[in-house]
């Protein structure tokens, strides 16, 4: 008998949910951050959605969030012109980067002493968080605002996606882009997986997997739907995607065939991330909510307990509401 896949409902946001990001497993498990245009970016044990805390400072939606590898530390990107760096484990404000427009992206090194920005002032800015009188280093050259930048190569290099219909390669010495991609429409969104060096990008409906580092193309896939994100499986078997017809989609990475499509969510799909063990997968909505999905439905993990007596069926335990207290 199929088994139902039983989203876990994460609630506390109430504003639209924009972009998701997960830490490293941690000797204290893994953890989600979420950011929203209510301003309140939050903080959540990844495998269960249980609320830990709310990062409180800024004035503005907040566009991009993001955690380093360990989960010491948040940065978060807002409208109030601003990119601020978190302890994510007091919740504290550690540091207000100013900028001269919106900013959308965040992006740690790998080794946390640096962070990536880039915003509607179509600059991407590099900050040395070890001297934060210092001013930035920046790259100027995209002409549109600037979506998503990552960091890439073991941070010798740098993805940006911009609303001039282009994906660009930096070199991080040099400042210089390498290469550029071009395409029709604007991008949606970005993700760079270090494992295989894939870049995983969506426009339109369609779904397009990259080699990082030459951007020579791997295979595209076409969606039933406008896609707004889409995460590789960290094993590199499977690929989930969400966008405006609200479901979640499932493809096998090899075939590109469609396994598995849900509807839970009351809004556009705006985000989607795999967790870093690769059981569940994160959603953010329109509706103001995150679901999390087992990748293995029916799997016993986090707050899915598989019961076998008979006929086969899920149990989710509520995950714990989110009061607005500051982490």
């Amino acid at each position: 008998m199929a088994m139902r896949q039983t989203p876990l409902t994460c609630s506390g946001h109430t504003r639209p949910v924009v972009d998701l990001a997960f830490s490293g497993i941690t000797p204290y498990g893994y953890f989600l951050i979420s950011a929203c245009k209510d301003g309140k970016p939050m903080l959540r044990q990844g495998d269960t959605g249980d609320w830990i805390g709310t990062f409180l400072g800024h004035k503005g939606a907040v566009w991009g969030a993001t955690l380093n590898t360990d989960a010491t530390k948040a940065a978060t990107a807002a409208a109030d012109f601003t990119a601020k760096v978190w302890d994510a484990v007091s919740g504290d404000e550690v540091l207000t980067l100013a900028h001269k427009h919106i900013v959308k992206s965040v992006s740690f090194t790998q080794d946390s002493n640096c962070l990536l920005t880039g915003g509607n002032d179509k600059v991407l800015r590099i900050y040395d968080l070890s001297k934060p009188e210092a001013a930035p280093l920046e790259i100027p050259g995209h002409t549109s605002a600037i979506k998503k930048a990552l960091w890439c190569n073991g941070d010798q290099q740098i993805l940006s996606a911009a609303e001039d219909k282009t994906i660009r390669l930096w070199d991080r010495t040099s400042m210089e882009a390498v290469k550029t991609l071009s395409f029709d429409t604007s991008v949606s969104s970005m993700e760079y997986v270090a494992d295989g060096e894939i870049l995983v990008i969506t426009y339109g409906k369609t779904i397009a997997f990259y080699n990082a580092l030459s951007l020579d193309l791997i295979k595209t896939v076409e969606a039933p739907a406008s896609i707004n994100s889409a995460s590789l499986h960290p094993e590199k078997d499977f690929f989930v995607a969400g966008g405006d017809d609200f479901k979640l989609y499932k493809y096998d990475y090899s075939t590109k065939e469609e396994l598995e499509s849900y509807k839970g969510h009351f809004g556009p799909v705006h985000c989607v991330r795999f967790s870093p063990d690769g059981e569940l997968y994160a959603s953010g909505s329109e509706d103001g909510t995150l679901r999390l999905w087992q990748t293995a439905v029916g799997k016993t993990y986090g707050l899915w307990k598989c019961v076998l007596p008979g006929n086969a069926q899920i149990l989710r335990f509520p995950t714990q509401d989110s009061p607005e207290i500051k982490a």
